[in-house]
């Protein structure tokens, strides 16, 4: 049998142009063209990066029902949302074929399959190729994020072959739904990305815990925001820049090797790559005494039932 060559990957702990979608489409675009150079052949990127994950609720009084700073900023974070169904991450796709590179990207989604105003946390897949293989749209926003972002569906939860590995992912606190991850075990993942907004009091448990879980590696991904970089461009930018001190995200993006011991630390307030080459063969040995989706499962007791199909409000049906 022909050993699996072992994966080189790619954390991407980058800021966004905060609000800004051309602009950190274009720093993500240069940081996958990076990571290709440095002949990675997978990179991902924090939870919700472009444009930037949604900080203003709780420095706004956002739960004010009927609120025109509320309004506001929904609009102008709506406008700067990725339309994915019309080549909205074209740029993206076209620098991952160019280096035979695999993404993982967060970003906030335009859905014009649920009319085109709604926004989704979504996580996508580019293959190798340059092309979009899957859209995974939070199922579940975490408290405050829903008041911005809709919940998803269970479309997007697959695992894709990556030389001879399959990776798998999930958005933030998704992570801690054990449903989700055991649909994603299920389909073979030996490569789990969760992608949060950043700090590491969100990587530094669940990241251990999901590798020694699921005897698998386990790349956690964060973004890093500081209020100095709020835009003025940004709508009522003045207030938020009032009550915002500090980090809002510090990163902490992480490998948790199948043991479950560090491969690499929660790496704090550094914009770059981090990279590391991951192998198969760790996984084998882990799994000789723990396989949750294979020789220590019980079907014959308990299975999931996983609904991929998109959810949508209409169904139509056209006459000839």
């Amino acid at each position: 049998m022909t050993a699996t060559a072992p994966l080189q990957v790619a954390l991407a702990q980058i800021s966004p142009l905060w609000l800004d979608r051309d602009a950190t489409l274009e720093k993500v675009t240069e940081y996958v063209e990076l990571a290709g150079k440095q002949s990675n052949q997978l990179v991902a990127f924090g939870e919700g990066l472009v444009p930037g994950y949604p900080f203003w609720p709780e420095l706004t009084d956002g739960a004010r029902f009927d609120s025109a700073v509320q309004k506001d900023l929904f609009a102008h974070y709506s406008a700067q949302a990725v339309d994915i169904a019309n080549g909205g991450l074209q740029s993206v796709c076209d620098t991952a074929a160019k280096h035979s590179i695999a993404v993982y990207l967060g970003c906030i989604e335009r859905a014009a399959d649920r009319g085109g105003q709604s926004l989704y946390a979504s996580l996508v897949y580019v293959d190798p190729e340059g092309q979009i293989a899957s859209v995974h749209r939070k199922l579940c926003p975490t408290y405050e994020e829903r008041l911005v972002w809709s919940a998803g569906d269970g479309h997007g939860l697959r695992v894709h072959d990556l030389r001879g590995f399959r990776v798998g992912g999930l958005n933030c606190w998704e992570n801690w739904m054990p449903l989700p991850r055991a649909a994603l075990y299920a389909q073979g993942e030996n490569v789990h990305v969760a992608v949060w907004p950043g700090s590491r009091r969100n990587t530094s448990d669940i990241t251990r815990f999901i590798a020694r879980e699921s005897r698998s590696w386990v790349i956690s991904v964060s973004a890093l925001m500081h209020a100095d970089w709020i835009n003025d461009s940004v709508p009522h930018h003045a207030r938020i820049k009032r009550t915002a001190t500090g980090w809002l995200a510090n990163g902490g993006s992480c490998i948790a090797s199948p043991d479950g011991q560090w491969l690499i630390e929660p790496q704090m307030e550094t914009e770059g790559l981090i990279c590391a080459q991951l192998d198969l063969d760790t996984v084998r040995r882990e799994r000789q005494n723990f396989d949750p989706a294979g020789h220590y499962s019980r079907p014959d007791v308990t299975r999931l039932v996983v609904d991929r199909s998109r959810q949508t409000t209409v169904d139509f049906k056209d006459g000839d």
